[in-house]
């Protein structure tokens, strides 16, 4: 990377234009898995005194802070998304003229497009199992602890619902890319 990009992603704010208003609503709503991590972090300093200084720990710190976190981390990938901030390999992507860059970023977007359609897929079955009990009926999967919550159920349809956002923001990046021109 030369200095010009290097502080071109320092000053960069927000969504990728090419991202759409979905990359804006995504960019947006980033603060609130952030201000969960801060939170999980106040729940640890919680347990932690409240196990070694009054002896008295929590059944619901510890899978809170857990989730809290994994909820984090699965919105993560779809953030980067709307901010164009993916993996890539850059030895070879940034020595590309703009116009081959343009059909190498329609590639990215469409083969990225693919696979988190093949991920939703494979995260619906999953769900599946997650939310339905072998006969039929509505019950979110628990964690088998002392507290029981149902955050591994919630997590398995959060993916789902991010895999499926994720795939719809690469297909709008890869029309975007579709219609800019060479230049």
């Amino acid at each position: 990377m030369d200095q010009d990009q290097i502080k071109k992603l320092h000053l960069e704010e927000g969504a990728d234009p090419d991202s759409g208003a979905l990359g804006q609503v995504i960019n947006s709503v980033g603060i609130i898995f952030a201000i969960g991590i801060l939170i999980s972090a106040a729940i640890l300093i919680l347990e932690i005194f409240l196990r070694y200084v009054l002896n008295a720990p929590t059944i619901w710190a510890h899978e809170t802070v857990i989730f809290l976190n994994a909820s984090a981390f699965v919105f993560g990938g779809l953030y980067v998304v709307s901010r164009n901030s993916h993996i890539r390999v850059v030895l070879i992507y940034d020595y590309l003229s703009k116009p081959v860059r343009r059909h190498f970023d329609i590639a990215i977007s469409l083969t990225s497009f693919l696979a988190s359609v093949i991920f939703a897929w494979a995260a619906w079955q999953g769900v599946k199992r997650a939310i339905w009990t072998p006969a039929g009926d509505f019950r979110l999967e628990t964690s088998g602890s002392a507290w029981n919550p149902p955050t591994p159920g919630l997590l398995k349809v959060f993916l789902l619902i991010i895999l499926c956002l994720m795939a719809i923001q690469f297909l709008v990046l890869a029309v975007s890319y579709y219609k800019k021109k060479d230049s």
